[in-house]
């Protein structure tokens, strides 16, 4: 079992140790390869200053911003398309069609609207989540299976009461998926609109030690990053695992 665990961890070590490796070779410049311990010392001192608290949570107050809002309304469009035939076919062309386009495009029209502050990171934010979310929801709510339906209706259940009880429950692990690919796109488009036009945050602070050719800082942050986006799915996961139990139970002996 010890085995098993350590598993997944063996990938993250052979590339530390060949970073480490190339680093000490003298092959390339420590500008371009630093090493580990130069980037643990950056990031200590990250982690170690009010700054970095501040910075860190400035990024995390505009990807849960416009994560928030794009879970809540991405979930209600998605159950009314995957309930209402009319809904459906208004709004899927839409999304379908307009899905491949990249709303970072649209980022400058944002910022004439709404200024360079966090705003228009927050709109943007919630844009690129509102379509994950919508879709893969309207999927779900659409694949609950008739018969299920079917049967509450013969047991005298209300619409209301089949919705909260049948089409709810079944459509809330696709909920889940769905926020589990959102939220690292909330975290990923916060981090590149700091790096364009920003003064604050992970992503200005990323630009800001690259341009100042200190890679080990820039590194160090990007090792804050992949941390923070491990342990918000993780946290979602453990949720997922509280609220959405039946399915749990379901898979258990497969």
């Amino acid at each position: 079992m010890s085995r098993l665990r350590l598993r997944p961890y063996l990938l993250i070590v052979l590339a530390l140790a060949a970073w480490e490796i190339t680093a000490r070779s003298g092959l390339w410049s420590p500008l371009l390869f630093p090493s580990l311990e130069r980037i643990g010392a950056q990031l200590w001192a990250f982690v170690s200053a009010p700054e970095g608290a501040t910075q860190t949570w400035t990024t995390l107050y505009r990807a849960f911003g416009g994560f928030a809002l794009a879970a809540v309304v991405g979930t209600v469009l998605g159950m009314l398309m995957g309930r209402s035939t009319f809904a459906a076919a208004l709004l899927d062309p839409l999304f379908s069609g307009t899905y491949a386009v990249p709303k970072l495009a649209l980022f400058p029209i944002f910022i004439f609207v709404f200024g360079l502050g966090s705003l228009s990171k927050v709109a943007l934010i919630f844009l690129e989540c509102l379509y994950p979310m919508t879709i893969i929801t309207y999927h779900g709510a659409r694949s609950v299976h008739r018969v299920l339906l079917w049967s509450a209706q013969n047991m005298g259940a209300s619409r209301a009461r089949s919705f909260a009880r049948v089409v709810l429950p079944a459509t809330l692990p696709y909920v889940f998926a769905a926020l589990r690919v959102a939220l690292p796109v909330a975290l990923i488009v916060a981090i590149i609109t700091e790096m364009i036009s920003s003064v604050d945050g992970l992503g200005y602070l990323v630009t800001y030690s690259l341009s100042s050719l200190k890679t080990d800082r820039m590194l160090a942050l990007v090792v804050v990053i992949s941390l923070l986006g491990l342990a918000l799915d993780r946290a979602l996961v453990s949720l997922r695992t509280r609220l959405v139990y039946w399915e749990k139970l379901d898979t258990y002996y497969v």
